[in-house]
């Protein structure tokens, strides 16, 4: 059973259409694994029909036709993603899975399997695949790390959200597993630790990179922040 899910306030921006493309495809993508939260989203929609559907009785036609124009406008944005998809070799035979492990919302962002994306690897037990830089400055990215190693220590320098795709992995305040869905501030500072059992691999949503505090680790943060989007972001 998952223990952490999106808030209800976050589920509410998710269901009204408030949330950023980047936002509501980490929510979405736990929903693919989380009956609780589907259920959560199915009463909000319901809801928010009803709501809607008095306020149409009320409302002036221009107000209702710019609505609607709207409603159509996002829905076109989010099926059409600016993901970079790559076709470098698979760094490792780890990665190699096929499709039905990988949540459907994300099959879009990798229709060859996690292998066939573009790896950076930061440690040899340490990997970062870009799906999307987002021009708004928020990056949506996967992570690997191999069996029982852990990421440097770190902090955030604005929200990182982690969906635990497969494997699990630990820190100071607990163990995730896949489907679960975790929120981290600039507050944070954390070393997360993968279980010895499996491979990890967590879909990272990041509003600024972010920043390791370790003596050697800290030399990574030019490289995060040169392939973070909020350098380019206005």
């Amino acid at each position: 059973m998952l223990s952490c899910h999106p808030t209800l306030d976050m589920l509410t921006d998710y269901s009204s259409g408030s949330l950023s493309l980047a936002h509501a495809l980490a929510v979405s993508t736990h929903l693919d694994q989380c009956a609780h939260c589907r259920e959560q989203v199915k009463r909000l929609n319901m809801l928010g029909a009803e709501l809607l559907s008095k306020q149409a009785d009320t409302a002036p036609q221009s107000q209702m036709s710019a609505l609607k124009s709207s409603v159509l406008a996002r829905i076109t944005a989010q099926s059409e993603p600016t993901s970079e998809q790559a076709t470098a070799p698979a760094p490792s035979s780890a990665l190699s899975d096929t499709l039905r492990h990988i949540p459907a919302t994300l099959r879009r962002y990798i229709p060859e399997g996690y292998d066939k994306l573009k790896w950076m690897s930061l440690t040899p037990s340490f990997k970062l695949a870009t799906l999307s830089n987002e021009s708004s400055g928020e990056q949506i990215a996967l992570l690997y790390i191999k069996a029982g190693a852990a990421m440097p220590y770190h902090t955030h320098t604005g929200d990182e959200i982690t969906l635990v795709l497969s494997g699990a992995f630990s820190d100071e305040e607990g163990l995730y597993r896949a489907g679960d869905f975790i929120r981290r501030g600039d507050e944070d500072h954390h070393q997360p630790r993968v279980t010895k059992d499996a491979d990890c691999i967590c879909l990272i949503v990041l509003d600024s990179p972010i920043e390791f505090t370790g003596r050697f680790s800290r030399f990574f943060n030019p490289i995060m922040r040169y392939f973070h989007p909020s350098r380019l972001a206005g």
